[in-house]
C-alpha cells in the first residue's frame, strides 16, 4: 500500500539525521519506534518473540532498555506508579546480560531493522558501545541528567531524547550539552503518566519545543491509550513515534497497560504514512479532479421548451447535472431576463452563442 521509499514529497524544516541508512525529520516519512523496554520481563524468548513480531508489522526500528543495576542505582523500595513492585527488583529481575543484548541486536538487525537500547548508567552506555549501537535513546528520567548526557554525547552518535518530567528551562540545560558536543539529536515530547489521560497528552507541547529549540527533529513518545495521539501529533511535526510494545497484552508487565499489539502497531506504522503524506498542498482545483466535475457539477438548462425571443426565468431553465454543458451553475443569475436567439428544446444544456449579450 505505501512505497517503503523514505523520502516523501512535503517540505518542512531543514532538521534531518540519519540512523543506518534511514532519514529521520520533517521531510520523511514518520520514524515508529517498537518500545519493547521491558515487556519481556527478563524473558530472552519473549524478548525474540517482540522482535520478530514488530518486524511482521513492519517496524524498522525496535527499542530496549539497558539496566546494569549496581551502576544505575542504590538498593531501594522506591515503588514506581505503574507497579506494585520496587523499582530494584523489577529493573533487577528484567535485565539482560551483554550476551543477550547482542544476541537480541543480531536479530534486529538480521531482520533489517534498527536496534537502539535506553542506557541508564553510565556502564549501560559503555555496554552499548561496545555493541556498537548506531544511535542513543535517553528516557526522560535521564534528561536532566546531565553527566550521563555528557558521556553518552563523547560518543558522537545520534541522540533521541525524551523529555517527559522537564519543562523548558531544564531541556534547555541538557540541549547546550547536546550542541556543545556537534550531537545530531530529536527531542520527544512525553507525559510520564501510565497511562497519560488524552486531556494530559499536551500536543501543542510540540511546537513549544519546536519553536523553543529550531535546530532540533522533534517527536512524541506516547503513553496514552491507543494510536489517535500519535496520528494527532504529525501534523504538530512530530518526525518521530514511539509506543510501548507487545506481543500479546496478556502477559505480565508494568508496561503492558500502555502498549499496542502487533496489529495496532501495523496500524500506527501505515496511518502515520497516509496522514504524512496528505499533509502539503493547497486549496485549488486538481488536474485529476477533472472526471469528477464532468458529472458532479451542475449546468445550466431549459426546464421547457422555449421559443425564439423570449425572455429567460425562473420558470424555463433551472441548473442540473452533469457539468459538461457550456454554462456552469454558477452562472444561472446571469442568464436570467437574457433573450434566447433560437428555439430551444426542453433538457438542452445552454451555451452563451444561444442568448443575446
Amino acid at each position: 500500500m505505501f512505497s517503503n521509499h523514505r523520502r516523501a514529497s512535503i517540505t518542512g524544516g531543514e532538521n534531518e539525521f540519519e540512523i543506518n541508512g534511514i532519514k529521520i525529520g520533517s521531510k520523511y516519512l514518520p520514524v515508529v519506534i517498537a518500545e519493547i523496554g521491558i515487556n519481556h520481563n527478563g524473558n530472552l524468548d519473549k524478548a525474540k518473540q517482540m522482535i520478530k513480531d514488530a518486524h511482521t508489522s513492519g517496524a524498522e526500528c525496535v527499542k530496549f532498555q539497558c539496566h546494569i543495576i549496581d551502576d544505575e542505582m542504590i538498593k531501594n523500595d522506591v515503588i514506581p506508579g505503574n507497579t506494585d513492585e520496587p523499582i530494584w527488583k523489577l529493573v533487577d529481575r528484567c535485565s539482560f546480560n551483554e550476551d543477550q543484548e547482542i544476541e537480541l541486536k543480531k536479530l534486529t538487525e538480521d531482520l533489517g531493522m534498527i536496534y537502539l537500547s535506553t542506557p541508564f548508567s553510565r556502564a549501560a552506555a559503555d555496554r552499548l558501545e561496545r555493541m556498537n549501537v548506531p544511535a542513543y535513546k535517553i528516557g526522560s528520567g535521564e534528561c536532566n541528567n546531565i553527566p550521563l548526557i555528557k558521556h553518552i554525547a563523547s560518543f558522537g552518535k545520534p541522540i533521541i531524547l525524551s523529555t517527559g518530567m522537564n519543562d523548558l528551562s531544564s531541556i534547555a540545560e541538557s540541549v547546550a550539552v547536546l550542541e556543545d558536543a556537534n550531537i545530531e539529536y530529536a527531542l520527544l515530547h512525553v507525559t510520564s503518566i501510565y497511562p497519560t489521560p488524552y486531556e494530559k497528552v499536551r500536543l501543542k507541547a510540540l511546537a513549544e519545543l519546536k519553536n523553543t529549540f529550531p535546530n532540533a527533529v522533534i517527536g512524541l513518545s506516547d503513553h496514552s491509550i491507543g494510536n489517535y495521539t500519535c496520528f494527532a501529533a504529525i501534523p504538530y511535526g512530530a518526525s518521530i513515534l514511539e509506543k510501548h510494545f507487545t506481543s500479546d497484552k496478556n502477559w505480565d508487565g508494568p508496561d503492558i497497560p500502555v502498549s499496542i499489539d502487533p496489529v495496532q502497531l501495523e496500524d500506527l506504522i501505515n496511518g502515520s504514512k497516509a496522514i504524512h503524506q496528505s499533509l502539503e498542498g493547497h486549496k485549488e482545483i486538481l488536474s485529476e479532479e477533472n472526471p469528477t466535475i464532468a458529472f458532479a457539477y451542475a449546468s445550466v438548462v431549459t426546464t421547457k421548451d422555449i421559443k425564439k425571443g423570449e425572455l429567460l426565468t425562473e420558470d424555463n431553465i433551472w441548473v442540473k447535472r452533469p457539468g459538461t454543458g457550456e454554462i456552469r451553475a454558477k452562472d444561472y443569475e446571469k442568464l436570467l431576463k437574457k433573450t434566447i436567439l433560437e428555439d430551444v428544446k426542453n433538457n438542452t444544456q445552454l451555451k452563451w452563442s444561444m442568448i443575446e449579450n
